[in-house]
Parts: structure tokens; C-alpha cells; sequence
């Protein structure tokens, strides 16, 4: 894959969606909701996750298969690639303030430059897309084995532009509340299996209570994913989780998705944002021009692909 631009390996579908052509491979956007709880008021979209959808020819390909089999030399390229498109098919459903949810991995970057250079093709995805900087989280894994100095200086870098940082996986290692302080996230994503676990026991939920009162306390924001029953969603909010996400509540579409007839955006209290154009346009330049030929490379993977649609809950 060949980093001439960040539009430059983009294709896009009659439906307006962005995707993008690795070797055989086609690589879409899905998106999945993040519902803020607020009380009175039920459930509403606050943000996005993107998450890959891979195929090759049209059969799905999971992420534990694809990205093992991305040429090192590539995957920063297919990296950036895929935040571009999630970042692109946010901006395509034209909600005035949910954010997207990027992963990062701070360990491709293995100079100030190349993390300059990639701040600077996601402020310009983010731009084409209409979506101001802090509508963009950066969402680090706890699980990405990059070491706190590196995670530090790379989140500081990225909150100077002003975008959001999460925390990912939280809970899946020695995950503490002192290193948390040192990187100083907005949002903190609690590891799914571990957040099951212990919603399913009076001790755990004890311990869930006491970590998202002082995450809150110390101004971050926990989210609880991987909720797949409505009695799941029921506690985290008698837990005073602000944040969920999970099959309970909507399950991850294909761009463009539907999100916005099942949860239209609710926006009589909303104060005037700046969101950039309605529309993509990619530049004059790239506006009407055919996606590039795929380049052809060792084959990549990703998650398999599942029943996209929403799942009703009673909190809806």
C-alpha cells in the first residue's frame, strides 16, 4: 500500500461509503454505537467505534486471520488507512456531535515525524469529514505493549491537537488507577470478558462500583462494552456507568448504516457546533477520479463478519 495520499487507496460505493482495496483483500468500515446514560432521558448515540470488515472475494476474512499477514513495511500504511475510512463514514451521517472511536498503536510510529505526519493525515480525513479535532478519540489498547513513556508522549501529542484519548482493554493486564493518572485518558473501555465476570457476582460488582465512582472522580469516563443482555445494561446503570456499548444495545452496520432512523440524533438542547460540510468532497482533484488498482501484497485479515442490525432493548 503506497502512502501517496490518504485518499489515495480510498474507493467509494454508489451508497456513499468508504472502503479501501488491500491485494485481494476489501477492507469496510463497520460501526457500532456508544450509548451515553442519561438519566430521565433513556439511551442516546454518543459516539462511535470503528471496526474493520474484511473480505476476500466476498467471503469474510476475521482480524485475527488478516492482520498477521500484513506485510510489516504496510501496516502503519493499512493502519492509517482503516482510521480514514471510519473517520470518513462518521462524518457521512451527518450527526452534529457523536464522536469516532480510532484504534492507535504507538509502537508504529518510531519517530516524531512519522507521528506528526500521521496527526496530520487524520486532521485532514477528520476536516473532510466535517468533524472537529475533539470529535476524534484515539483509543490505545492495554494490550498494545508499548511502554508508559512511549504511551505518554504519544497521548500528549495527540491531546495538543485536540483530540480525545481512550484506554482500551482495561482490566486485561495489571491495569491500575495510578497509571491511568499518569496518561490521563477521557475514556477508559473497560475489557468485556472482565466487565461480564464481575457483573455477575455481588464482590464484583462491589469492586465495579468503587473503580467507575473514582474513574469519575478523577474525570474520566468508563465505558462498558461487550454488554450482550438487557440485565447487563440495567446494572451498569444502577452502577452509574455514563457509558455502554455492546449487542444489547445495536449491534456494529456496514457504512453508511441505519443508525440514524433507529436512533435519530436528539439535538433541542445542542448548542451550535462546528461541523465542516454536509458532504465529502475529497478535493476537486479526487472528487470524481476511480479508486487507484489495488496493489497486490501478502494477504491481511480481519474480524469475521456477523448479522449486522439492531437489537431491540427495553431502555430504548
Amino acid at each position: 500500500m503506497t502512502p501517496r495520499s490518504i485518499f489515495a487507496n480510498l474507493v467509494r460505493s454508489d451508497n456513499g461509503s468508504f472502503s479501501t482495496i488491500y491485494g485481494p483483500f476489501l477492507l469496510q468500515s463497520a460501526l457500532q454505537p456508544i450509548f451515553r446514560s442519561a438519566p430521565g432521558s433513556g439511551l442516546e448515540i454518543e459516539a462511535f467505534e470503528g471496526l474493520l470488515r474484511a473480505s476476500r472475494d466476498a467471503e469474510p476474512v476475521s482480524p485475527a486471520e488478516f492482520f498477521p499477514l500484513v506485510s510489516p513495511v504496510d501496516m502503519a500504511d493499512v493502519d492509517s488507512i482503516l482510521r480514514t475510512i471510519h473517520i470518513l463514514n462518521t462524518g457521512r451521517l451527518n450527526r452534529a456531535r457523536a464522536r469516532i472511536f480510532v484504534k492507535f498503536h504507538p509502537g508504529l510510529f518510531r519517530t516524531p515525524q512519522e507521528m506528526r505526519q500521521e496527526v496530520d493525515r487524520i486532521k485532514v480525513a477528520s476536516h473532510e469529514a466535517g468533524l472537529a479535532p475533539d470529535r476524534i478519540v484515539c483509543e490505545i489498547s492495554e494490550r498494545s505493549g508499548a511502554a508508559d513513556d512511549i504511551v505518554v508522549a504519544f497521548t500528549e501529542h495527540m491531546r495538543a491537537v485536540g483530540f480525545r484519548i481512550a484506554i482500551d482493554d482495561y482490566g486485561a493486564r495489571d491495569s491500575d488507577l495510578d497509571r491511568l493518572k499518569r496518561i490521563r485518558p477521557d475514556y477508559v473501555k473497560f475489557e468485556a470478558a472482565w466487565v461480564r465476570d464481575f457483573l455477575d457476582n455481588s464482590a464484583g460488582l462491589a469492586l465495579l462500583r468503587v473503580i467507575v465512582g473514582q474513574m469519575l472522580d478523577d474525570g474520566i469516563e468508563p465505558i462498558f462494552e461487550g454488554l450482550e443482555e438487557v440485565w447487563q445494561v440495567d446494572l451498569c446503570e444502577e452502577l452509574g456507568v455514563p457509558l455502554m456499548q455492546g449487542y444489547a444495545l445495536a449491534r456494529p452496520e456496514l457504512a453508511p448504516t441505519t443508525f440514524n432512523e433507529s436512533f435519530p440524533e436528539n439535538l433541542a438542547d445542542l448548542a451550535p457546533l462546528h461541523t465542516g460540510s454536509s458532504d465529502i468532497t475529497l478535493g476537486a482533484s479526487r472528487a470524481a477520479a476511480a479508486p487507484p488498482p489495488p496493489v497486490l501484497v501478502k494477504p491481511v485479515s480481519a474480524r469475521p463478519a456477523r448479522t449486522f442490525g439492531r437489537r431491540q432493548s427495553g431502555g430504548e
